[in-house]
């Protein structure tokens, strides 16, 4: 923990670990800041536009505050690792605890996806968003937005902790689940697969999308940083993300 801090800077932990001095929390949490911010910005990329950006830091800056009061400084761990985990797990549970989706998004969602399926019943052969959002009376853009903002959404309900699990385990995003199957076989295979079958949908992608999609979530580069390496506008890169997602559903829901 002391590794790479400066005397200050040590001076302020120690304040805050043996006194818990008010004065030192706030200098701590000024330097940490912006871990809440690099949060915030991954996590809004994905967020309808009616959710306050400012909403969504206010939870992140819970989580920083619940960092402090909980880390322990004996561990041999360091605290930007830690205070990561609380940080973007508070966002996620606060979105989750939150109806932040509309229901006008969740509607249009559930007509997208049953429009989706009645064309791809009719024609036999995955549909792209322009043909759904002719059937279904909206714009292409409007059919790559719903469906991105309802797989956030299933995101977030996958990371809800079971209610009967009867424990406290609260780290990493959201809550973490223990292992109890580690090294099974089946499991193993099968996410290989699930892997492999991804990549290779990723690659039928068009070039401008693959490398949006790579950028974003290998190099964890945020579409205003995108948009910078393409000389393209943060709107256009978000709106290209959105129809590779779109694609990448499509196509995984026909062949799994």
């Amino acid at each position: 923990m002391t590794g790479g801090l400066s005397p200050q800077e040590q001076q302020w932990w120690n304040l805050w670990t043996n006194e818990r001095d008010g004065e030192a929390a706030n200098q701590l949490v000024q330097l940490y800041d912006y871990l809440v911010n690099y949060h915030v910005h991954r996590i809004a990329a994905h967020l309808p536009k009616n959710v306050s950006k400012d909403d969504v830091r206010s939870l992140g800056m819970l989580g920083l505050y619940d960092a402090l009061k909980k880390f322990d400084r004996s561990r041999d761990l360091k605290f930007d690792t830690y205070a990561s985990f609380r940080i973007r797990g508070s966002i996620i549970d606060g979105l989750r605890k939150e109806d932040w989706l509309p229901r006008s998004v969740r509607d249009r969602a559930k007509k997208i996806e049953q429009v989706t399926e009645q064309l791809e019943q009719r024609l036999q052969r995955p549909v792209s968003s322009k043909e759904v959002a002719e059937a279904a009376g909206l714009t292409a853009r409007e059919v790559e937005a719903a469906v991105k903002d309802s797989l956030f959404a299933n995101v977030l309900s996958m990371e809800e902790k079971p209610k009967d699990s009867g424990d406290d385990h609260k780290e990493g995003i959201g809550y973490s689940i223990p292992d109890e199957e580690t090294g099974s076989p089946d499991a193993s295979l099968i996410r290989q697969e699930d892997y492999e079958e991804l990549a290779d949908q990723i690659e039928q992608l068009k070039e401008k999308e693959k490398l949006v999609i790579s950028l974003f979530y290998k190099e964890e580069l945020t579409l205003t940083e995108i948009g910078h390496v393409l000389n393209l506008t943060t709107s256009r890169i978000s709106q290209i993300h959105a129809k590779a997602i779109y694609k990448l559903k499509q196509s995984l829901q026909s062949v799994l």
